[in-house]
């Protein structure tokens, strides 16, 4: 109870109960734009939890992130494209291609440390994107659209409902939260947490710290592609863009804004870089300077002056002084 009125606590009630009355509130204004703003947040902020859990508890710095964003989704369309709708196939194929490059990836890259692990993270991810953008078949560099969404076959449960599809990936974003919050709390996620900080001690105590790593690695992307499967259903297309090495380095921008190795850090993060690039974009013409169109040379110093002023994020301001970091 003392952890829940912390200002922490407070925080977290007050991150859920927005994303939860956002279409209570758009309907009584009759608005149907914020509902659409506020699900492409959170399926970033399921995104940005996966790579939260390697990046913020595991020290693993992956600039290639977006790979399985973009398997996720690319798994529903090129199903989608052969008339194969069901949606507990379009999971199956997700998470199960997201596990099998999860574990080809994780196995490359988590034998090199540091910038080569960051290169080769995004150099596999780039190789996908070009695979991609190879297939005329599926579009090419144009993308993919997906004309149906998801059917898991349930009457009472369909995403063609918006408010059923809001409502999905608010409980999945939930169901990530608490994944991350059981796997960094577990023995397992005490072993990803000492490794990040000193390996070489971990292995000498009997952990086998790459399996351990690769786990929560394919873990993450399992997550990240689940993100990649609601964006292809929200979006109704998904194009090679999602698997771009930016993506990835947009993934890392939520993280780091929000608060590195905090629960709720990425997701707050997620929702002030959207709320940012809805907001900015829309300012006026200064002095014949279109400032909604550069929103980017404000919305960085933005993020520089958080790095510096706040190095644990948006997280640590609700944090008290001196609290173990």
């Amino acid at each position: 109870m003392k952890q829940l009125m912390s200002a922490k606590g407070i925080f977290a009630i007050s991150v859920v109960l927005l994303c939860a009355l956002v279409p209570l509130i758009s309907a009584a204004l009759d608005n149907t734009y914020w509902p659409g703003v506020f699900m492409r947040a959170m399926i970033w902020a399921i995104a940005a939890i996966s790579l939260n859990l390697i990046l913020g508890y595991g020290g693993m710095v992956s600039f290639g992130h977006a790979l399985f964003l973009g398997v996720g989704g690319y798994a529903v369309g090129i199903l989608a494209y052969y008339e194969i709708d069901s949606g507990w196939i379009h999971l199956f194929a997700v998470l199960g291609s997201c596990a099998i490059i999860g574990l080809i990836v994780g196995a490359v890259s988590l034998r090199t440390r540091g910038v080569y692990f960051i290169m080769i993270t995004m150099a596999l991810s780039q190789m996908m994107y070009y695979l991609i953008i190879s297939i005329d078949e599926y579009g090419s560099d144009d993308g993919l659209v997906i004309y149906n969404r998801s059917d898991f076959g349930l009457s009472f449960f369909s995403l063609d409902n918006p408010n059923t599809l809001y409502y999905t990936i608010f409980f999945c974003m939930l169901g990530a939260l608490w994944l991350c919050a059981r796997i960094v709390g577990s023995r397992f996620g005490n072993v990803i947490r000492g490794a990040a900080s000193n390996e070489t001690r971990m292995q000498a105590m009997g952990f086998p710290t790459y399996r351990y790593r690769l786990t929560c690695f394919v873990i993450s992307g399992l997550i990240c592609g689940l993100a990649g499967m609601l964006s292809a259903n929200v979006e109704s297309f998904i194009s090679p863009d999602a698997l771009h090495w930016t993506k990835s380095g947009e993934l890392i921008f939520m993280v780091v804004l929000g608060g590195m190795a905090t629960l709720f850090g990425p997701v707050a993060g997620a929702l002030v870089f959207w709320l940012l690039s809805e907001f900015l974009p829309q300012l006026p013409e200064i002095n014949g300077f279109r400032l909604g169109e550069h929103w980017h040379l404000i919305f960085g110093p933005f993020l520089l002056l958080v790095i510096i002023f706040f190095r644990r994020g948006i997280a640590s301001l609700f944090e008290r002084e001196g609290a173990r970091p």
